[in-house]
């Protein structure tokens, strides 16, 4: 499982460039092509992460529902991020992860919906599998950004 943790850092530290290295516009930007922005790719794979740890473990999320509405699956950029809202996912960034961590190594996660991904090829039995999933997830996403920022 530790690797499963170490691949979930260098994943955070990798979109935490993209924090650190764009101003508020640039991560509100949408370009021409694109259906989303960098902002929200961010939020997004906070958002599915605790959707798909927690959630379905029938556990509390960290996160607030307002933001769940804003990024979870199915969800576009229809609001512009204000730098409040950016300060707080870049909190979560580390601090989601950490916690997971934590609630791991204390056994909490006991029970598990079973989820099929929306490619209907993988099913979700547990918390290890939602984890490794959410790690492939962030790899998909984080392409998607490396893609954007080169038109911002």
């Amino acid at each position: 499982m530790n690797q499963l943790f170490d691949v979930s850092t260098t994943s955070r530290n990798m979109v935490s460039k993209f924090l650190s290295g764009y101003t508020l516009d640039q991560l509100n930007t949408i370009p021409e092509g694109f259906s989303n922005n960098l902002i929200w790719n961010i939020g997004h794979i906070i958002v599915s992460q605790q959707l798909l740890v927690y959630k379905l473990s029938g556990l509390p999320m960290m996160i607030s529902d307002d933001l769940v509405e804003k990024y979870k699956k199915g969800t576009k950029p229809e609001h512009i991020a204000t730098q409040a809202e950016v300060d707080e996912i870049k909190s979560l960034l580390f601090e989601s992860i950490n916690q997971t961590k934590v609630d791991y190594d204390n056994k909490i996660f006991k029970d598990y919906m079973e989820y099929t991904t929306s490619t209907g090829d993988h099913v979700l039995r547990n918390a290890e599998d939602a984890m490794s999933f959410s790690n492939f997830h962030e790899g998909l996403h984080i392409g998607i950004m490396m893609g954007i920022r080169k038109f911002i």
